[in-house]
């Protein structure tokens, strides 16, 4: 059984910095897309920044340039770092991935971790 487990979050100060990781358990054939996404209050979830296998990373536009997406494929992990953390980025972060989990058929499922929460607030 695959699952994702995410680490880090808490409170920080407007201005901080907050580091969140995903780690993908169980047997699997490859990790595919890796992608951070987070839900405030009364608000949809939405996608932050997503990085490919090979390293291709998206941001949405109120992050870029503050948040960075990196992936450790040999340790089925991906890193969200944040900067310069505002009041608004408060939210549960969740963890999803695009999991291929054998070799012989070449679709991939889709995993989410459990969130979470992110609460920037001096």
């Amino acid at each position: 059984q695959v699952q994702l487990a995410e680490s880090g979050g808490g409170l920080v100060q407007p201005g901080g910095s907050q580091s969140l990781s995903c780690v993908a358990s169980g047997t699997f054939f490859r990790l595919n897309a890796m992608g951070w996404y987070r839900q405030a209050p009364g608000k949809e979830r939405e996608l932050v920044a997503s990085i490919t296998r090979s390293d291709i990373t998206y941001y949405e536009d109120s992050v870029k340039g503050r948040f960075t997406i990196s992936r450790d494929n040999a340790k089925s992990t991906a890193y969200l770092q944040m900067n310069s953390l505002k009041p608004e980025d408060t939210a549960v972060y969740y963890c999803n991935a695009q999991i291929r989990i054998y070799a012989y058929s070449t679709t991939n499922r889709d995993y989410w971790g459990q969130g979470t929460q992110v609460t920037v607030s001096s």
